[in-house]
C-alpha cells in the first residue's frame, strides 16, 4: 500500500521576525534619526490617510520629537494629493487630519510642514470628462491617473529639488502589497547608492526612503494599535473606517492564510471605473446605514463604468477623423447630449448628498465652480457650442443662480436664432453642428486685423461635418482604407521591379566589362 506524503505545513512568519514590536521600533526610530542627520536634503513625506501612510509618517514624527531642537535641521514636507473626486468620507478624514497635525507641530516645533496638492484645473476629472469630453478611464486609455495624481505630487518634488539641488521621498510602500509592487521594489533596492535610500526611476535628483517596506499589512496594524497617534488623531477610528470599507466589516489583526484582512480594502476616486466594483464605497453604504447618503455618487460611478457606452460617444475622434478598427468606427469622445447629461448628473447627486448627508458635507462641493467655468469655457470657445448651455444646467438643477462671471465675448446668435437654426436643420444634428461652427468661426476671426487661420479653420470645420451620418462615415472610412492599400500595394511592387532591375543592370554590367578594366 503506498503511502500518501503529508503535505509540509507553511510556517507563518513571527511578526516583526521574531524582534517584537518595541525593538523593531526602536531599530525603525534610531535609522530615521540617522538618515535624517547625514545630510541636509529635505524630506517629503507621502500621506494619504491611510494606514500605511499614517504609520510611516508616525515613525518619523516619534524620531524627530526624540531629537534636540538644534538637530531638528531641515523641513519635513507632508504631502497629500486630493484628486478632487476622493471618496467623500476619506477626504474629510485627511483634510481634518492634515489641521490636526499642522498645529501640533507647530506646537511642539518640529519641522513638520503640510501641503494639499491638487491637479491643475485643466487636468481636473469632471474637465476633462464633462468638458472635453473623454471618455470613463479604462486600462487602455488610462487618462486620469497622470493628470489627477502624478503631476501634481511631480510638481512639488521638482520644486523642492529646484530649491535645494535634491529630494528624499519618505513613502510608505510595502513589498506585501503585491508581488508586482515586490518586484519594483526590489529592482530599485539593487540599484541603492545609499543605505536604505533608492533611486527614484522618474525623477532625478530624488531618493526614496521606505522605512515599512518589509512590513505585513498585520505589523502595521499593530505599531498602529498599540503606539498612539502623536498629533492626536485616533487609529481607532481609522482602524473602524477601515472595518467600514470592508464587505465582512471585519479587520482581524491576528489571522490565518485564509483570512482576508481589511488592509485589502482600497480608498480612491470614487469616480474610478478602472475597477470592476467600487468595494470600499459598496461596502460603506452596506455596513452602516447612515452612509447611505452616499448612495447617489455609487449609482452616478456605476452608470459611468459602462461596458458598451457607443450611444453616448461621436463616431468621430476628437479632431473629426474616422478610424475603423474590425470594421467600425473607434468611438471619440462624449457627445454634447451626454457631457450636458453627465453634468445634470453630478449636479443631482451633489444636492442629494448636501441634503441628505451629515453636517460637515452641508456645503461639499463635487465640482468648484473654476471647474465648471473651465468646462463652460470649452463648451462655448473650443467646441463652438454657444448655446451656453451650462448655466442652464446649473440654474435648473441647484435653484439659484449661477455664480460665474459673464462670458468674455458675444455670442454670434441669440436663443431665438438658435432655436431657429435648429429648427431648419431638422433631425439633422451633424448639419446644425457644422454651421454652428462656420458660424463661430467666421465670428471669432471677423475683428482681427490678419485673419491667417480663417480658412484652415473653416475647412476643418466642413471636414468634421463632410459626413451624412455614421453609416455615411464608415463608407468613406472603407473606402479611403482601400485605395490607401491600393496605392501601397502598388508603391510595393513598384519598388520590386525597380530592385529586380537594379539587380539585373548590376549583373549585366559585371558580364560585359571591357577588357583590362577589371
Amino acid at each position: 500500500m503506498t503511502s500518501i506524503p503529508l503535505e509540509t505545513p507553511v510556517r507563518r512568519r513571527r511578526p516583526f521576525e521574531g524582534a517584537g514590536l518595541g525593538a523593531t521600533v526602536r531599530a525603525m526610530t534610531a535609522e530615521i534619526i540617522k538618515l535624517y542627520q547625514e545630510d541636509n536634503i529635505p524630506w517629503v513625506v507621502g500621506y494619504s490617510g491611510g494606514k500605511d501612510s499614517t504609520a510611516t509618517l508616525q515613525l518619523v514624527w516619534h524620531a524627530l520629537a526624540q531629537m534636540p531642537d538644534e538637530a531638528r535641521i531641515k523641513p519635513v514636507h507632508v504631502i497629500t494629493t486630493d484628486t478632487l473626486v476622493e471618496n467623500p468620507v476619506v477626504s474629510a478624514w485627511v483634510n481634518r487630519s492634515l489641521e490636526v497635525m499642522e498645529a501640533k507641530a507647530q506646537e511642539l516645533g518640529l519641522p513638520i510642514r503640510t501641503h494639499k496638492l491638487t491637479p491643475e484645473i485643466t487636468d481636473t476629472f469632471w474637465v476633462n470628462l464633462i468638458g472635453k469630453g473623454y471618455p470613463a478611464p479604462r486600462p487602455r486609455f488610462r487618462w486620469c491617473t497622470e493628470r489627477l495624481k502624478i503631476k501634481p505630487s511631480n510638481s512639488f518634488i521638482r520644486r523642492m529639488v529646484r530649491q535645494h539641488g535634491e529630494a528624499i521621498l519618505v513613502l510608505g510602500t510595502r513589498k506585501a502589497e503585491s508581488a508586482t509592487r515586490a518586484r519594483v521594489m526590489s529592482a530599485h533596492e539593487a540599484k541603492r547608492v545609499r543605505e536604505r535610500l533608492s533611486p527614484n526611476a522618474n525623477l532625478p535628483n530624488s531618493l526614496i526612503y521606505s522605512p515599512i517596506e518589509s512590513w505585513s499589512s498585520d505589523e502595521v496594524w499593530m505599531y498602529l494599535m498599540q503606539v498612539a497617534n502623536p498629533w492626536g488623531y485616533s487609529n481607532k477610528d481609522l482602524l473602524t473606517m477601515y472595518q467600514g470599507a470592508t464587505s465582512d466589516g471585519e479587520c482581524p489583526l491576528v489571522v490565518d492564510s485564509s483570512t482576508p484582512s481589511c488592509g485589502d480594502s482600497r480608498f480612491g476616486c470614487w469616480t474610478c471605473t478602472l475597477v470592476e466594483k467600487d468595494k470600499s464605497m459598496t461596502a460603506m453604504v452596506t455596513n452602516d446605514a447612515e452612509k447611505e447618503w452616499m448612495l447617489p455618487l455609487l449609482e452616478l460611478r456605476n452608470d459611468l463604468d459602462l461596458a458598451d457606452d457607443r450611444s453616448l460617444r461621436d463616431f468621430r475622434r476628437m479632431h473629426g477623423n474616422v478610424q475603423l478598427f474590425h470594421d467600425r468606427p473607434i468611438p471619440g469622445p462624449y457627445t454634447q447630449a451626454a457631457r450636458e447629461q453627465w453634468l445634470r448628473r453630478l449636479l443631482q447627486a451633489q444636492e442629494a448628498v448636501r441634503r441628505n448627508g451629515p453636517p460637515d458635507m452641508g456645503t461639499i462641493e463635487l465640482i468648484s465652480l473654476a471647474e465648471l467655468e473651465e468646462i463652460r469655457r470649452i463648451w462655448v470657445v473650443d467646441k463652438h457650442e454657444f448655446e451656453d448651455s451650462l448655466p442652464k444646467i446649473y440654474v435648473e438643477v441647484m435653484g439659484e443662480p449661477y455664480p460665474g462671471r459673464p462670458l468674455d465675448e458675444a455670442l454670434p446668435l441669440g436663443a431665438t436664432e438658435i432655436e431657429l437654426l435648429a429648427e431648419l436643420c431638422g433631425d439633422d444634428r451633424l448639419h446644425f453642428e457644422t454651421v454652428r461652427e462656420l458660424l463661430d468661426v467666421e465670428r471669432r476671426h471677423r475683428n482681427q486685423v490678419r485673419r491667417a487661420g480663417l480658412f484652415p479653420a473653416l475647412e476643418q470645420a466642413l471636414i468634421r461635418g463632410f459626413y451624412t451620418d455614421e453609416e455615411d462615415a464608415v463608407t468613406h472610412a472603407r473606402m479611403r482604407k482601400d485605395l490607401n492599400d491600393a496605392i501601397e500595394n502598388i508603391s510595393s511592387g513598384y519598388l520590386q521591379r525597380t530592385a529586380s532591375h537594379q539587380s539585373d543592370q548590376t549583373l549585366f554590367d559585371a558580364v560585359n566589362v571591357e577588357p583590362g578594366t577589371a
